[in-house]
């Protein structure tokens, strides 16, 4: 996944197609790579702003005071880190899962991916492991605040082919907990709860 960090990022939109959202009325989506979308809006779309333009006064009165906005001839420049708060207001319903709390990830958006998240915690198997395991292997985008000094992050991941990000959480529990039951003396195939030996089942695994 590509990581997105609103604090480095600066949103390059074709002037002509804002202006043209801006004076539609209607509920438009800027993505963080600067294309502009109409509703119905789908799971791919991470959007640094959606609604309705403020106002038509400006391009920089139409995105609000929390966002910095430069146009360049025909390009229009925006930092919108200042808004972060919001834009987790905009995207959390189509995000994949929320890291944006202090307690972390711990549901996906999708049934049959926390069906997957929920089986793999018997196995102590965490969903910020299951995370790290999309973020390695799926396209799709992480939108985020990130800084060193102190450090913060807050993020929202968006997944660009569902059924393959759970194809692959699926493959990499199998894969962790056959090993776990293999090699774990804490997790001896005699020794499951009635819980992990349905876990184990869950995924395929053999007892």
């Amino acid at each position: 996944m590509r990581k997105f960090n609103l604090f480095k990022e600066i949103i390059i939109a074709d002037r002509e197609e804002l202006l043209k959202a801006i004076n539609s009325d209607k509920i438009f989506g800027l993505r963080v790579d600067g294309s502009i979308c109409y509703e119905p809006f789908g799971v791919r779309d991470a959007f640094v702003f959606s609604g309705v333009a403020q106002t038509k006064n400006s391009l920089e009165e139409a995105f609000g005071r929390n966002y910095q906005v430069v146009e360049d001839e025909e390009r229009v420049l925006i930092k919108a880190f200042s808004n972060w708060q919001g834009i987790i207001g905009f995207n959390k319903a189509r995000a994949t899962y929320d890291d944006t709390t202090a307690d972390g990830v711990d549901e996906f958006a999708t049934k049959e991916m926390e069906a997957i998240g929920w089986h793999a915690t018997e196995f102590n198997i965490t969903y910020r492991t299951l995370v790290e395991a999309l973020e390695e292997e799926c396209e799709g985008t992480l939108l985020c605040i990130e800084y060193e000094e102190p450090y913060r992050f807050s993020g929202l991941g968006f997944v660009d082919d569902l059924d393959e990000a759970r194809d692959i959480l699926f493959a990499f529990c199998k894969k962790e907990i056959q090993r776990l039951i293999e090699t774990d003396d804490d997790f001896k195939k005699e020794s499951l709860s009635d819980d992990e030996q349905e876990a184990a089942e869950f995924f395929g695994i053999t007892l």
